[in-house]
């Protein structure tokens, strides 16, 4: 099956609708090498076929699509055993660039995977099906194509939200693990913060997030719920349990301690004696 649509007099310009078409590709079909004037989209119904451009070679299947971008030698071919069969969308105008680029395409990365429903592909069929308007086609595909690309849009910039979240856990991970590894030292939010890569203040922001406090309060609570845990050694003083979590001071220990525990440390290692007994 091909089906094809041209559209030749555009009359709109931040978004042309220029072609569109569908194929089921005969085995080893292939267009190229070769230059476009406009940006085309193809996506992959089923089967396979290869992609080149800037001396870059793609294999490509079903849920794959590429980007032809204007005045660039491309080559593409389906496969000689299972050829593929595509849908694809000619397009320009002045915002074409922009909305491909928040849809993460480029002349760089001219790959896209979309494989969670069917919505493209309905798309292109409401495009194809467009062709019976015989008044406003050229409005109604311009409408399928916004569609289209916004719908690889939404992909794209949700995923670099997920990817966003993810780094910031592992700064966040990454902080834990060297208050976990130094808290017995005399560190400081200032030293976390270089270790991570970080401005204090964004380290700050990023636990506020994700833990709801702050830097300094995690590793005063650390060094606390530590301290509690060495007072069930009845050979260590409250000096050395003082001294084994980060406090020199015994005054300043006892007085972070009763702030956050609400009694002293004697009070509490008292406490862990008469429960033991």
């Amino acid at each position: 099956m091909l089906e094809k649509i041209y559209i030749n007099n555009p009359s709109h310009t931040d978004l042309n609708m220029y072609r569109c078409g569908m194929e089921d590709c005969l085995p080893g079909h292939s267009w190229g090498p070769a230059v476009r004037d406009h940006f085309i989209i193809h996506y992959i119904f089923k089967g396979k076929g290869i992609y080149r451009v800037n001396d870059k070679l793609y294999n490509l299947k079903k849920g794959d699509g590429f980007l032809i971008c204007p005045n660039t030698v491309i080559y593409y071919e389906a496969d000689k055993t299972d050829p593929w069969s595509y849908a694809w969308a000619g397009f320009h105008g002045l915002k074409s660039e922009m909305y491909l680029k928040r849809a993460g395409l480029t002349l760089e990365n001219p790959i896209f995977r979309y494989d969670r429903d069917d919505f493209l592909k309905e798309c292109f069929m409401k495009m194809i099906d467009a062709r019976h308007m015989s008044n406003a086609s050229e409005i109604r595909l311009l409408g399928y194509l916004y569609i289209f690309l916004s719908q690889l849009i939404e992909v794209f910039e949700s995923k670099k939200v997920s990817n966003s979240n993810s780094l910031k856990e592992e700064y966040v991970k990454k902080a834990i693990e060297f208050i976990a590894m130094n808290y017995y030292r005399k560190i400081t939010v200032t030293e976390i913060s270089n270790h991570v890569g970080l401005d204090r203040s964004y380290l700050y922001s990023l636990f506020i997030e994700f833990l709801n406090t702050s830097p300094q309060k995690f590793l005063t609570d650390y060094r606390i719920e530590k301290a509690c845990e060495l007072m069930k050694n009845n050979n260590l003083s409250i000096g050395a349990v003082a001294r084994s979590v980060g406090y020199n001071d015994p005054l300043l220990f006892s007085k972070v301690f009763k702030k956050n525990k609400s009694v002293s440390p004697r009070e509490y290692k008292k406490s862990l004696v008469n429960k033991s007994s």
